[in-house]
């Protein structure tokens, strides 16, 4: 909602300062140099991006309208969950969550959770450790290092749609000059015309180079960023399930595993001590 209202903004105080300046808007109105900047800026991205980052952008790009899911709710969740599969490894030691790792869906406890378990990649993140816990031939020095891979690897391929906006928005300034010397030259050839049909002219020119600059700055430039926020707040939920079973593995209890969880994640959706253990109390009781 944020992005449409931003781009509301964006629009009314450009064209409307120029408007309020006694511009024409309909002097800005030039469809050709939009097809010399639209048509090249999108060829360039296909020339510089092979097939999986066209569809890894274009799957990411529906993502910026959407409010964010990372929130106080989903990790209070996320850690309940999380202390209740370390309870019970505490009191019944590791085999006997694993059933609950082989087929989370037809667990009961993930089936508590269900904005947890309906997450695919989550899920797989924590049976995926937790059952190189039970299989108990790794270290805790070296799930680390395979965590630390993983989520490395997860934050390069939610930064292909990131890079790939901000390389579009750097390159839009420059299709912009493009059309405008493209109508400079066509300007030129027709030095003989009147005046006044001549200003018409250079003014078309001069709006590749303003279009060239908004597109980049108030459009492409900002979806870029919003992206990359959007994939830190992805990889939190990672960061946040690692030091928890790495706390775990190093032999500290459950409360205190979830509370080395708890104090990785962002202060805006950080829930208090007092928060967590009244969730985590309220859990046990169903």
């Amino acid at each position: 909602m944020l992005v449409i209202v931003g781009y509301v903004v964006i629009l009314a105080a450009v064209f409307g300062g120029f408007a309020m300046a006694g511009g024409h808007l309909g002097s800005l109105v030039q469809p050709i140099e939009l097809l010399m900047i639209g048509g090249g800026a999108l060829g360039a991205m296909l020339v510089s991006s092979g097939p999986k980052v066209m569809k890894a952008t274009f799957k990411a790009l529906p993502s910026i309208f959407k409010g964010s899911k990372y929130t106080k709710a989903l990790y209070m969740e996320l850690l309940t969950l999380l202390f209740e599969l370390l309870a019970k490894v505490r009191k019944e030691g590791l085999m006997s969550i694993e059933s609950d790792v082989e087929d989370p869906h037809a667990s009961p406890i993930f089936s508590k959770y269900p904005t947890i378990s309906h997450d695919h990649h989550v899920v797989e993140f924590i049976t995926d450790y937790l059952r190189l816990m039970v299989g108990g031939n790794l270290n805790a020095m070296e799930i680390e290092n395979l965590m630390d891979n993983e989520i490395e690897t997860h934050h390069q391929e939610g930064n292909i749609p990131v890079s790939t906006m901000a390389k579009l928005g750097d390159g839009l300034p420059a299709f912009g000059i493009v059309a405008a010397v493209m109508g400079v030259v066509h300007t030129m050839e027709s030095v003989g015309i009147p005046p006044s049909e001549l200003g018409k002219l250079i003014a078309a020119a001069l709006v590749g180079t303003f279009l060239g600059i908004l597109f980049a700055y108030g459009f492409v430039g900002p979806i870029s960023t919003l992206l990359e926020n959007k994939l830190q707040e992805s990889s939190k939920v990672y960061e946040c399930i690692k030091v928890t079973l790495l706390a775990s593995l190093n032999g500290y209890a459950p409360q205190v595993a979830v509370e080395f969880g708890r104090k990785v994640l962002y202060s805006t959706e950080r829930p208090s001590f007092l928060e967590l253990e009244e969730h985590v109390k309220q859990s046990k009781g169903k």
